[in-house]
């Protein structure tokens, strides 16, 4: 859980820069990609905490393991992002501190969420708290990658 505060904190840490573009790296802003990591970390914690850990099922599935356990990363331009984490509205320095704030605040309390609680990813199947958290790391450095790499020229 410590990884994935501290990527958070770096997320942060490019607000600043929110309005930067680099079509070279990515058709979006700088907070495009902020909002969007952190969006879908509010989503997923949301649904981890309304899921009914008794119904969770481990079943394989191939995406799952060469992402989370072979490739540990997730691989560029291979996936578009579904509408309910995608960035609505204008992005603005205010809205994405309102954002992180929202998210250290669902993060505060990971450790009550149930082992078998769990949210279902549309590549990956039913992921479990712990699937959750190596996606979340995954997910977020992905997206920080790509806002430094926006950064650099």
């Amino acid at each position: 859980m410590k990884n994935l505060h501290s990527l958070v904190d770096q997320l942060e840490s490019y607000i600043p820069k929110y309005s930067l573009r680099n079509p070279s790296i990515s058709n979006s802003t700088v907070g495009w990609q902020i909002e969007h990591s952190l969006k879908t970390i509010n989503q997923i914690v949301h649904a981890m905490k309304k899921s009914e850990p008794n119904t969770y099922k481990w079943k394989f599935n191939f995406n799952r393991l060469l992402v989370l356990d072979i490739l540990n990363k997730i691989p560029r331009g291979k996936a578009k992002a579904p509408k309910v984490v995608q960035p609505e509205g204008e992005i603005t320095e205010n809205s994405l501190l309102e954002s992180v704030k929202k998210v250290k605040e669902n993060l505060s309390n990971w450790n009550e969420i149930l082992e078998n609680a769990y949210f279902n990813h549309p590549f990956f199947g039913d992921l479990n708290k712990n699937n959750t958290l190596k996606f979340l790391i995954l997910h977020t450095n992905h997206h920080l990658k790509i806002v430094e790499d926006m950064c650099k020229n």
